[in-house]
């Protein structure tokens, strides 16, 4: 690798991580009036640099170290936040080559918080990370049906299933939820997260895992896919 392109690809995951977007981003105050990941990805695309390579080798491991430092304590939801939104000025340049085919997402995610439950800041926080990951994220929003979700398992039948829950009373919805969609792909897994939850309940209901925090379920589908 080049050093014009070791450089380029690092001060691009040093973006991500501390939530440098563009050249306009107040923010951090240190770096304004600097390059940020939006410019850094046009010009990645612009040396030749393969939009996988890209993602795999820059943004994804810009989310995967502010996601461990989530993980540790060290970080908290505004620094994800404001990572995810220096991902999504880098993606508006790699998207076309994604839709167009010419790049491959690592998997489809179908996420949702289940039905009764209007919470859904876990929900997006997992939708941020896993999007950064080369995931592509279906959000089905909040107060999600079974029915809703069983639509979505049928139009994607290869993807994973994440359900969410903030409330003791609605996690509860879980369970007929994903019955209801094993039922309909026996194949498909479905895992489960939330802040009431516990690996203990994912156990009983026949989940096929539960994480604590986004970063956990990445690593994990990385060591198991």
């Amino acid at each position: 690798m080049s050093e014009q392109k070791t450089n380029l690809l690092s001060k691009l995951t040093e973006c991500i991580e501390i939530g440098k977007a563009e050249l306009d981003s107040p923010y951090p105050p240190n770096l304004k009036g600097e390059k940020g990941a939006s410019e850094y990805t046009a010009e990645a695309l612009a040396l030749g640099i393969p939009p996988l390579e890209i993602l795999e080798k820059s943004l994804m491991v810009g989310m995967k170290n502010i996601g461990d430092k989530f993980s540790q304590g060290k970080a908290f939801i505004p620094n994800l936040l404001i990572s995810s939104k220096a991902m999504k000025a880098a993606m508006v340049h790699l998207k076309p080559y994604f839709d167009s085919g010419a790049a491959k997402m690592k998997g489809t995610l179908v996420i949702g918080t289940v039905t009764g439950d209007l919470h859904d800041i876990g929900k997006n926080i997992v939708k941020m990370v896993m999007e950064g990951n080369g995931w592509k994220v279906i959000d089905l929003g909040t107060d999600t049906s079974e029915e809703k979700f069983i639509a979505a398992v049928k139009e994607n039948p290869d993807c994973i299933v994440g359900l969410s829950a903030l409330l003791t009373t609605t996690m509860l919805n879980m369970e007929k939820i994903l019955n209801s969609v094993k039922e309909v792909n026996p194949k498909v897994k479905v895992f489960v997260g939330g802040a009431p939850l516990s690996e203990q309940f994912s156990n009983s209901i026949g989940a096929d895992g539960y994480f604590h925090d986004p970063q956990s379920l990445v690593d994990y589908l990385e060591n198991n896919n």
